[in-house]
């Protein structure tokens, strides 16, 4: 089942519980997030008024590989990657600064969170977030 069936069978229940905030993580999942730490990613997001990013963007890597960006503002050249506990392993690790090494030599900028930041110190990944936007021209509304 897609996320859009799921979320045509809550619009049926009017009286479901947590309706409003399952039909947003769906909206959310549809929108290409993965992770549960993507779906806090975007509702910090929502939180700090910081612009919606566009989520799992393609890209090909300088070795042909296909892969994927956690969140990523094209407009202002932007990335942020949200690091579960397996991109500690020392391979894992050395592999995503090769690829963070690659995205900044072509001219876009890369910012890293751990997941459980995002969840534990939104305030602070939020004004990071805030500041590499503003760095690439962004400028915040009223």
């Amino acid at each position: 089942m897609t996320a859009g069936e799921i979320r045509d069978v809550v619009l049926t229940l009017p009286k479901l519980r947590r309706r409003p905030l399952i039909l947003r993580t769906l909206d959310d999942i549809a929108g290409g997030a993965q992770a549960l730490s993507e779906l806090d990613f975007v509702a910090l997001c929502r939180r700090f008024r910081i612009p919606p990013p566009d989520l799992q963007q393609r890209r090909v890597d300088a070795g042909g590989r296909v892969r994927y960006l956690d969140a990523y503002w094209r407009r202002w050249r932007l990335h942020v990657e949200i690091d579960g506990a397996h991109h500690m392993d020392v391979r894992h690790w050395a592999a995503d600064l090769r690829r963070q090494n690659e995205i900044w030599i072509a001219g876009d900028r890369i910012l890293r969170f751990p997941a459980w930041l995002v969840r534990s110190r939104p305030t602070e990944v939020a004004d990071q977030v805030r500041a590499g936007l503003s760095a690439a021209g962004w400028r915040a509304g009223p």
